[in-house]
Protein backbone atom coordinates (compact mmCIF):
# COMPACT_ATOMS: atom_id res chain seq x y z
CA UNK A 1 0.00 0.00 0.00
CA UNK A 2 3.10 2.25 1.23
CA UNK A 3 4.42 1.61 -2.28
CA UNK A 4 1.31 2.39 -4.08
CA UNK A 5 0.64 5.97 -2.55
CA UNK A 6 4.72 6.68 -2.93
CA UNK A 7 4.35 5.60 -6.84
CA UNK A 8 0.70 7.89 -7.15
CA UNK A 9 2.69 10.90 -5.11
CA UNK A 10 5.42 10.85 -7.84
CA UNK A 11 3.06 10.58 -10.38
CA UNK A 12 1.44 14.16 -8.81
CA UNK A 13 4.81 15.33 -8.67
CA UNK A 14 5.74 14.77 -12.70
CA UNK A 15 2.50 15.74 -13.53
CA UNK A 16 2.79 19.25 -11.81
CA UNK A 17 6.19 19.43 -13.26
CA UNK A 18 5.03 18.35 -16.60
CA UNK A 19 1.98 21.02 -16.78
CA UNK A 20 4.80 23.73 -15.15
CA UNK A 21 7.14 22.69 -17.93
CA UNK A 22 4.19 22.70 -21.03
CA UNK A 23 3.65 26.54 -19.90
CA UNK A 24 4.49 29.37 -22.70
CA UNK A 25 7.34 31.41 -22.04
CA UNK A 26 8.07 34.58 -23.63
CA UNK A 27 11.25 36.19 -23.72
CA UNK A 28 14.52 34.79 -22.62
CA UNK A 29 18.23 34.77 -23.53
CA UNK A 30 19.60 34.28 -27.34
CA UNK A 31 22.97 33.15 -28.50
CA UNK A 32 24.54 34.89 -31.55
CA UNK A 33 25.14 32.86 -34.66
CA UNK A 34 27.23 32.66 -37.42
CA UNK A 35 25.45 34.87 -40.49
CA UNK A 36 22.82 36.98 -37.67
CA UNK A 37 22.26 40.21 -37.27
CA UNK A 38 19.51 42.21 -35.39
CA UNK A 39 16.94 42.61 -37.93
CA UNK A 40 17.18 38.89 -38.87
CA UNK A 41 17.20 37.26 -35.36
CA UNK A 42 14.06 40.05 -34.65
CA UNK A 43 12.16 38.15 -37.74
CA UNK A 44 12.63 35.06 -36.92
CA UNK A 45 11.81 35.76 -32.64
CA UNK A 46 9.20 38.35 -33.27
CA UNK A 47 8.01 37.55 -37.12
CA UNK A 48 8.75 41.55 -37.58
CA UNK A 49 12.65 42.69 -38.23
CA UNK A 50 11.49 46.12 -37.68
CA UNK A 51 11.76 45.22 -34.03
CA UNK A 52 15.43 45.07 -34.58
CA UNK A 53 15.62 48.09 -32.12
CA UNK A 54 13.78 46.32 -28.83
CA UNK A 55 16.92 44.15 -28.97
CA UNK A 56 19.21 46.58 -29.16
CA UNK A 57 18.28 48.93 -26.66
CA UNK A 58 17.49 45.84 -24.36
CA UNK A 59 21.71 44.99 -24.82
CA UNK A 60 22.77 48.39 -25.06
CA UNK A 61 25.79 47.63 -22.59
CA UNK A 62 26.53 44.77 -25.30
CA UNK A 63 25.98 46.26 -28.84
CA UNK A 64 28.01 49.56 -29.83
CA UNK A 65 26.02 49.38 -33.23
CA UNK A 66 23.47 47.31 -34.89
CA UNK A 67 26.40 46.52 -37.48
CA UNK A 68 28.63 44.87 -34.46
CA UNK A 69 26.95 42.16 -33.37
CA UNK A 70 29.69 39.05 -32.37
CA UNK A 71 28.97 35.55 -32.76
CA UNK A 72 28.69 33.92 -29.09
CA UNK A 73 27.18 37.04 -27.49
CA UNK A 74 24.25 36.49 -25.55
CA UNK A 75 21.08 38.69 -25.81
CA UNK A 76 18.30 39.84 -23.29
CA UNK A 77 15.09 39.08 -25.85
CA UNK A 78 12.27 41.12 -24.65
CA UNK A 79 8.80 39.64 -24.11
CA UNK A 80 6.65 41.97 -26.91
CA UNK A 81 3.07 40.48 -27.86
CA UNK A 82 3.78 36.98 -26.63
CA UNK A 83 6.77 36.40 -28.88
CA UNK A 84 9.10 35.20 -28.64
CA UNK A 85 9.06 31.82 -27.41
CA UNK A 86 10.38 28.68 -25.68
CA UNK A 87 13.63 30.45 -25.05
CA UNK A 88 15.89 29.39 -22.20
CA UNK A 89 14.80 32.54 -19.17
CA UNK A 90 12.23 33.36 -20.65
CA UNK A 91 8.84 34.62 -18.28
CA UNK A 92 5.72 32.70 -18.12
CA UNK A 93 3.69 34.72 -20.78
CA UNK A 94 0.88 35.50 -17.80
CA UNK A 95 3.81 36.89 -16.05
CA UNK A 96 5.03 38.54 -18.74
CA UNK A 97 1.72 40.54 -19.44
CA UNK A 98 1.58 44.11 -18.47
CA UNK A 99 -0.23 45.32 -15.62
CA UNK A 100 -3.41 47.51 -16.01
CA UNK A 101 -1.85 51.25 -16.95
CA UNK A 102 -3.35 53.37 -13.86
CA UNK A 103 -2.52 56.89 -13.83
CA UNK A 104 -0.23 58.62 -11.71
CA UNK A 105 -1.89 60.47 -8.72
CA UNK A 106 0.57 63.07 -7.22
CA UNK A 107 -0.05 64.34 -3.49
CA UNK A 108 0.00 68.03 -2.88
CA UNK A 109 3.41 70.05 -1.58
CA UNK A 110 4.06 72.02 1.20
CA UNK A 111 5.83 74.54 2.94
CA UNK A 112 7.98 71.63 4.35
CA UNK A 113 8.51 70.45 0.78
CA UNK A 114 10.99 73.10 0.32
CA UNK A 115 13.85 71.60 2.54
CA UNK A 116 13.64 68.65 0.48
CA UNK A 117 15.48 67.65 -2.73
CA UNK A 118 12.64 68.71 -5.38
CA UNK A 119 12.86 67.30 -8.82
CA UNK A 120 11.53 68.55 -11.73
CA UNK A 121 9.78 66.74 -14.71
CA UNK A 122 6.88 67.32 -16.94
CA UNK A 123 4.41 65.58 -18.81
CA UNK A 124 3.38 64.63 -22.54
CA UNK A 125 6.70 62.92 -22.70
CA UNK A 126 5.67 59.47 -23.29
CA UNK A 127 6.79 56.68 -22.37
CA UNK A 128 9.08 58.33 -20.21
CA UNK A 129 7.03 60.86 -18.37
CA UNK A 130 3.38 61.56 -18.09
CA UNK A 131 1.13 61.83 -15.12
CA UNK A 132 -1.27 59.43 -17.31
CA UNK A 133 0.83 56.63 -17.78
CA UNK A 134 1.78 54.04 -14.94
CA UNK A 135 3.79 55.22 -12.39
CA UNK A 136 4.17 58.82 -14.61
CA UNK A 137 5.87 56.91 -16.96
CA UNK A 138 9.10 54.79 -17.43
CA UNK A 139 11.51 57.01 -16.22
CA UNK A 140 9.57 58.76 -13.65
CA UNK A 141 9.31 55.20 -12.08
CA UNK A 142 13.42 54.96 -12.37
CA UNK A 143 14.08 58.24 -10.68
CA UNK A 144 11.19 58.00 -7.93
CA UNK A 145 12.50 54.30 -6.78
CA UNK A 146 16.43 55.15 -6.98
CA UNK A 147 15.34 58.51 -5.10
CA UNK A 148 14.08 56.31 -2.57
CA UNK A 149 16.95 54.01 -2.34
CA UNK A 150 19.54 57.04 -2.38
CA UNK A 151 17.22 57.65 1.02
CA UNK A 152 18.47 61.42 1.39
CA UNK A 153 17.97 62.80 4.82
CA UNK A 154 16.46 65.75 3.63
CA UNK A 155 13.57 63.87 1.76
CA UNK A 156 12.59 64.64 -1.82
CA UNK A 157 9.65 65.30 -3.89
CA UNK A 158 9.03 65.16 -7.90
CA UNK A 159 7.53 67.99 -8.93
CA UNK A 160 5.42 68.12 -12.38
CA UNK A 161 5.23 71.90 -14.58
CA UNK A 162 3.83 71.13 -18.00
CA UNK A 163 6.22 73.76 -19.37
CA UNK A 164 8.67 72.29 -20.61
CA UNK A 165 10.31 75.48 -21.72
CA UNK A 166 10.49 76.91 -18.28
CA UNK A 167 12.35 74.07 -16.67
CA UNK A 168 16.37 75.07 -17.52
CA UNK A 169 15.04 79.09 -17.33
CA UNK A 170 14.16 80.05 -14.61
CA UNK A 171 13.07 76.95 -12.24
CA UNK A 172 16.68 75.06 -12.61
CA UNK A 173 18.50 78.44 -13.23
CA UNK A 174 17.20 79.81 -10.25
CA UNK A 175 17.35 76.97 -7.88
CA UNK A 176 13.86 77.07 -7.30
CA UNK A 177 14.04 73.38 -8.00
CA UNK A 178 16.83 71.45 -7.69
CA UNK A 179 17.64 69.24 -10.30
CA UNK A 180 14.94 68.21 -12.88
CA UNK A 181 14.66 65.23 -15.86
CA UNK A 182 14.43 63.33 -18.53
CA UNK A 183 17.17 65.44 -20.52
CA UNK A 184 19.53 64.39 -23.42
CA UNK A 185 22.74 65.35 -23.55
CA UNK A 186 24.54 67.08 -26.60
CA UNK A 187 28.49 66.16 -27.91
CA UNK A 188 29.37 68.70 -25.53
CA UNK A 189 33.41 68.25 -26.53
CA UNK A 190 32.09 68.79 -30.02
CA UNK A 191 29.74 72.24 -29.47
CA UNK A 192 30.76 73.51 -25.59
CA UNK A 193 28.84 76.33 -26.22
CA UNK A 194 25.51 75.16 -27.03
CA UNK A 195 22.96 75.82 -23.61
CA UNK A 196 22.91 72.21 -22.59
CA UNK A 197 26.44 71.82 -22.23
CA UNK A 198 27.58 75.81 -21.47
CA UNK A 199 24.94 75.73 -18.19
CA UNK A 200 23.90 72.43 -17.06
CA UNK A 201 25.89 69.05 -15.89
CA UNK A 202 24.75 65.70 -16.27
CA UNK A 203 23.89 62.39 -14.51
CA UNK A 204 24.98 59.13 -15.67
CA UNK A 205 22.29 57.89 -18.11
CA UNK A 206 18.87 56.71 -17.13
CA UNK A 207 17.81 54.87 -20.53
CA UNK A 208 19.69 55.28 -24.12
CA UNK A 209 16.57 55.87 -26.66
CA UNK A 210 17.22 55.80 -30.56
CA UNK A 211 17.11 58.49 -32.89
CA UNK A 212 15.94 56.87 -35.97
CA UNK A 213 15.31 57.73 -39.92
CA UNK A 214 11.36 57.31 -40.51
CA UNK A 215 11.26 56.73 -44.40
CA UNK A 216 8.28 56.33 -46.97
CA UNK A 217 7.92 52.79 -47.89
CA UNK A 218 7.34 53.36 -51.28
CA UNK A 219 10.83 55.49 -51.27
CA UNK A 220 12.92 53.63 -49.15
CA UNK A 221 16.42 54.22 -48.11
CA UNK A 222 18.87 53.24 -45.86
CA UNK A 223 21.23 54.73 -43.31
CA UNK A 224 24.85 53.38 -43.16
CA UNK A 225 27.11 56.04 -43.30
CA UNK A 226 26.97 59.74 -43.75
CA UNK A 227 27.18 59.88 -47.66
CA UNK A 228 23.74 58.37 -47.59
CA UNK A 229 22.73 61.84 -46.36
CA UNK A 230 24.12 64.01 -48.84
CA UNK A 231 21.47 66.05 -50.50
CA UNK A 232 18.70 64.47 -48.69
CA UNK A 233 15.78 66.92 -46.93
CA UNK A 234 15.06 65.78 -43.69
CA UNK A 235 12.24 66.61 -41.48
CA UNK A 236 11.81 67.43 -37.56
CA UNK A 237 9.33 69.33 -35.69
CA UNK A 238 9.67 72.80 -34.36
CA UNK A 239 11.18 73.02 -30.99
CA UNK A 240 12.51 70.01 -31.37
CA UNK A 241 16.72 69.48 -30.35
CA UNK A 242 18.76 69.53 -33.97
CA UNK A 243 22.10 69.39 -32.60
CA UNK A 244 22.02 65.21 -33.52
CA UNK A 245 22.42 66.41 -37.22
CA UNK A 246 26.10 68.18 -35.91
CA UNK A 247 27.41 65.84 -33.43
CA UNK A 248 29.95 63.12 -33.96
CA UNK A 249 31.98 65.00 -36.97
CA UNK A 250 29.24 64.66 -39.05
CA UNK A 251 28.06 68.64 -39.35
CA UNK A 252 25.78 67.64 -41.90
CA UNK A 253 23.54 71.01 -41.19
CA UNK A 254 26.97 73.18 -41.03
CA UNK A 255 28.12 71.71 -44.19
CA UNK A 256 24.95 71.89 -45.67
CA UNK A 257 24.92 67.68 -46.23
CA UNK A 258 21.26 67.94 -46.09
CA UNK A 259 18.37 70.22 -46.00
CA UNK A 260 15.96 70.73 -42.96
CA UNK A 261 11.95 71.39 -42.88
CA UNK A 262 10.77 72.21 -39.39
CA UNK A 263 6.94 72.69 -39.17
CA UNK A 264 5.04 72.45 -36.34
CA UNK A 265 4.51 68.90 -35.31
CA UNK A 266 5.80 65.14 -36.19
CA UNK A 267 2.25 64.82 -37.77
CA UNK A 268 3.23 66.97 -40.00
CA UNK A 269 6.61 65.77 -40.79
CA UNK A 270 5.15 62.39 -41.57
CA UNK A 271 2.09 63.95 -43.93
CA UNK A 272 5.46 65.92 -45.78
CA UNK A 273 7.07 62.49 -46.57
CA UNK A 274 3.92 60.68 -47.60
CA UNK A 275 3.67 63.80 -50.35
CA UNK A 276 7.14 63.17 -50.95
CA UNK A 277 8.31 66.76 -50.02
CA UNK A 278 11.04 65.50 -47.39
CA UNK A 279 13.25 62.60 -47.78
CA UNK A 280 12.93 60.91 -43.88
CA UNK A 281 11.66 62.07 -40.51
CA UNK A 282 14.07 62.18 -37.32
CA UNK A 283 12.24 60.98 -34.10
CA UNK A 284 12.95 59.21 -31.09
CA UNK A 285 11.65 55.54 -31.46
CA UNK A 286 8.64 55.54 -29.46
CA UNK A 287 7.39 59.34 -30.60
CA UNK A 288 7.77 58.14 -34.26
CA UNK A 289 5.95 54.71 -33.51
CA UNK A 290 3.45 56.18 -31.45
CA UNK A 291 2.47 59.06 -34.29
CA UNK A 292 2.96 56.01 -37.28
CA UNK A 293 0.22 53.97 -35.54
CA UNK A 294 -2.13 57.38 -34.30
CA UNK A 295 -2.20 58.26 -38.63
CA UNK A 296 -2.95 54.73 -39.73
CA UNK A 297 0.67 54.54 -41.69
CA UNK A 298 2.21 51.42 -40.77
CA UNK A 299 1.86 50.12 -43.99
CA UNK A 300 3.13 53.08 -45.61
CA UNK A 301 6.27 54.24 -43.31
CA UNK A 302 8.80 52.68 -41.83
CA UNK A 303 12.16 52.69 -39.96
CA UNK A 304 15.42 53.13 -42.12
CA UNK A 305 17.53 49.87 -43.00
CA UNK A 306 20.45 50.41 -41.44
CA UNK A 307 21.87 51.98 -37.96
CA UNK A 308 20.05 55.16 -35.71
CA UNK A 309 20.93 58.78 -36.37
CA UNK A 310 22.10 58.71 -33.25
CA UNK A 311 21.75 56.90 -29.65
CA UNK A 312 20.72 59.37 -26.71
CA UNK A 313 20.93 59.08 -22.92
CA UNK A 314 18.49 60.12 -20.62
CA UNK A 315 19.76 62.00 -18.23
CA UNK A 316 19.04 64.07 -15.14
CA UNK A 317 20.45 67.64 -14.93
CA UNK A 318 21.18 70.42 -12.42
CA UNK A 319 22.46 74.06 -13.33
CA UNK A 320 25.92 74.78 -12.90
CA UNK A 321 24.99 77.56 -10.54
CA UNK A 322 23.52 75.21 -8.14
CA UNK A 323 25.53 75.53 -4.72
CA UNK A 324 24.92 71.99 -3.91
CA UNK A 325 24.81 70.79 -7.61
CA UNK A 326 27.08 68.22 -7.81
CA UNK A 327 26.18 66.95 -4.00
CA UNK A 328 22.74 66.26 -5.55
CA UNK A 329 23.41 64.48 -8.81
CA UNK A 330 25.98 61.96 -6.47
CA UNK A 331 22.80 61.18 -4.24
CA UNK A 332 20.47 60.42 -7.61
CA UNK A 333 23.22 58.79 -8.74
CA UNK A 334 23.65 56.70 -5.41
CA UNK A 335 20.21 55.62 -6.08
CA UNK A 336 20.50 54.32 -9.92
CA UNK A 337 23.07 52.04 -8.95
CA UNK A 338 21.46 50.44 -5.80
CA UNK A 339 18.32 49.97 -8.00
CA UNK A 340 20.40 48.62 -11.09
CA UNK A 341 22.30 46.55 -8.53
CA UNK A 342 18.94 44.72 -6.77
CA UNK A 343 17.29 44.02 -9.93
CA UNK A 344 14.46 46.93 -9.39
CA UNK A 345 15.69 48.61 -12.35
CA UNK A 346 15.54 45.83 -14.70
CA UNK A 347 12.10 44.83 -13.46
CA UNK A 348 10.66 48.80 -13.94
CA UNK A 349 12.57 48.51 -17.83
CA UNK A 350 10.58 45.07 -18.10
CA UNK A 351 7.48 46.21 -17.26
CA UNK A 352 7.24 49.27 -19.20
CA UNK A 353 8.94 48.09 -22.25
CA UNK A 354 6.03 44.91 -22.59
CA UNK A 355 3.39 47.65 -22.22
CA UNK A 356 5.25 50.41 -24.84
CA UNK A 357 5.37 47.71 -27.30
CA UNK A 358 2.22 45.96 -27.08
CA UNK A 359 0.88 49.42 -27.99
CA UNK A 360 2.70 49.29 -31.26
Amino acid sequence: MMKRVCALATATLLAGTVSVAAQDTCGGVYKVKRGDSLSGISDTLYQDAGQWTAIFQANSDKISSPNSIRVGQTYRIPCIGGLPKGLEGGRVIEAAAPAVAAPLVVAPGTAETRKKINVLTGSDFAPFTDKGLPKGGLLAEVVDEAMKAANPDEGYAIHWVNDWSAHHEPLLSNALLDIGFPWFKPDCQADPSTYRCANLNFSDSMFEVLMLLFVDSQRPMAFTSDADMQGKTLCRPAGYSTYIFDQQDRNWLKDGVIKLEVPNSPGDCFRLLTEGKVDGVVLNEFLGRKKIKELGLQDRVQVAAGQPISVDGNHMVVHKSHPQGDELLAVFEDGLAKIKENGTYQRIIDEHMTRIWAEF
